[in-house]
């Protein structure tokens, strides 16, 4: 066509090239020009083995930079290149893609990891199908490899892999295409003591993941059309034919690009057996509550309302527990203002109260003397007061009246005889003598310290009280035990009920 000929205009009746045309207007060249720009890597190889070409993503997928340097032929190519299967296992003699085109089989999404026969720790992830040139005749003329570097989708395949077995939830995946289970963790091999190839391949409901849930249809359906499935309780059979009590959740997710269904787990037979244990707890807490002898009582931290009494703290005190559960102590008198600031201020942040004299009161009836002893305790998730106290009326009532009648007595001595008179002087001054004498070898920083060991104070309720150190109160305290005989705080008290001490008012 000339200069300034009139060009022809593309007529649109001419007729599209066939078969015969390509092949007499297309030459390997020209081929070679088509696929040398393509993103996927193409190898293509002669019947005889040789390597005639490749392009530039097929040299770089495999590190190279010249066809030559791939070898001359497929026998160079392995010598030069390991391949191995994901699984990490290398491919045997004539399993590679190079080697099956050479006998004319046609694959797809073959998927290779390939590296340098000198170093392993460089490769890369090949996913090869093959390409079978035939001349006009019919007969193989080129053989091609067509590569897809796949190494980022590995990279990532691998990734997940590592999460899912790392991850100490139970959970397993099933392809839905044939609902099967492809992958398996070591958390449900932990749960269910199953082994790996006791669950890979098996279709789910042979291992039955929705066995007693409530909403299992529900679930199959969910699982056929790939939708997520929500939690719910379910059971699953392990070995041996037991049934664990689970909860489980679907949710969908492609793996190598088919479609899944992840399922997670949580074994619920640790927490029933946790709740199981806590009532059966719970029911020897309140049988062994009932059964003691002395009074106990549980009560709201802060407000002392009295959640539960046993039958010994009714009886003392004379209540219904119709008539004071759900109420606070003081609105039914069970002890007056400044026993409860002292119980209050020794119970603040979870401290305790041990043998604390106070008058309880009771309904109808005189208050009694007790020895109050009281815990912080949490119960139900809630701050509670564990109380007990001791009845001590009899006992400082006896004290009381035996003085008495020795005063009463000494009142007239004439018919006293004189060895009887100078026992009863005896008896009714031995123990004022005793004390006295002891208290006559305290100073008086251990006379304020033995004040408050017969209230029942601490050791740091001391030092407070008392604006000292700890350190000094301590030795006080092991000063008082020696001079009393003593190597307890019990055993201070004793001491001083014995001997008729009785502690200032504070």
């Amino acid at each position: 066509m000339g200069d300034g000929a009139p060009s022809r205009p593309p007529s649109v009746t001419r007729a599209p090239a066939d078969d015969r045309i390509l092949q007499t207007t297309t030459d390997r060249r020209q081929l070679q020009q088509i696929i040398t720009g393509l993103t996927e890597g193409v190898i293509l190889v002669e019947p005889d083995q040789r390597i005639v070409w490749a392009n530039q993503a097929a040299l770089q997928m495999h590190g190279v930079k010249t066809v030559a340097d791939l070898g001359r032929d497929v026998t160079e190519y392995r010598e030069r290149f390991r391949l191995r299967y994901r699984n990490n296992h290398l491919l045997e003699d004539g399993q590679s893609p190079i080697e099956r085109v050479l006998t004319g089989e046609h694959f797809a999404d073959v998927v290779v990891e390939v590296f340098p026969a000198h170093d392993a720790s460089v490769n890369w992830v090949h996913r090869v199908r093959s390409l079978i040139l035939t001349d006009p005749r019919g007969h193989p003329d080129c053989l091609a490899l067509i590569l897809h570097d796949a190494s980022d989708w590995a990279d990532a395949e691998e990734r997940f892999e590592r999460t899912f077995n790392a991850n100490p939830a139970p959970a397993l995946i099933c392809r839905l295409s044939d609902h099967r289970y492809v992958k398996v963790n070591r958390g449900f091999l932990d749960m269910t003591g199953y082994a790996h190839d006791d669950v890979i391949g098996k279709p789910i409901y042979q291992l039955d993941v929705f066995e007693g849930a409530e909403h299992r249809e529900s679930a199959i359906r969910k699982l056929a059309d790939g939708a997520t499935i929500t939690q719910m309780e379910s059971h699953i059979r392990v070995p041996g034919g037991a049934s664990k009590p689970i909860i489980v959740a679907g949710q969908p997710i492609e793996i190598a690009e088919e479609k899944c269904m992840l399922f997670t787990f949580v074994d619920l037979e640790p927490r029933r057996r946790a709740e199981s244990t806590m009532r059966q707890s719970d029911d020897r807490f309140k049988k062994a509550f009932e059964m003691l002898p002395v009074p106990v009582a549980v009560l709201r931290a802060g407000t002392f309302l009295l959640l539960e009494a046993n039958q010994a703290f009714l009886a003392a005190t004379g209540h219904a527990a119709i008539d004071i559960v759900g109420r606070p102590a003081p609105d039914f008198a069970l002890w007056d203002e400044r026993d409860c600031a002292a119980m209050t201020a020794r119970l603040k942040d979870g401290g305790s109260v041990k043998a604390m004299e106070c008058r309880i009161g009771r309904r109808d009836a005189e208050p009694i003397d007790a020895l109050i002893s009281a815990e912080s305790v949490a119960m139900n998730g809630e701050l509670c007061v564990l109380l007990a106290w001791l009845d001590i009326t009899t006992r400082k009532r006896s004290e009381t009246e035996f003085v008495s009648a020795i005063e009463e007595a000494m009142k007239d001595t004439t018919w006293f005889s004189r060895s009887l008179l100078e026992k009863l002087a005896n008896a009714k001054s031995a123990g004022k003598q005793g004390r006295v004498a002891v208290f006559n070898d305290l100073t008086k920083r251990e006379r304020d310290v033995f004040d408050q060991l017969c209230r029942g104070r601490s050791d740091k309720e001391i030092a407070k009280d008392l604006q000292v150190a700890l350190s000094t109160v301590r030795n006080h305290v092991a000063a008082i035990y020696a001079k009393l005989d003593v190597h307890s705080r019990g055993a201070v008290i004793l001491w001083a009920r014995q001997h008729g001490y009785f502690a200032p008012a504070s």
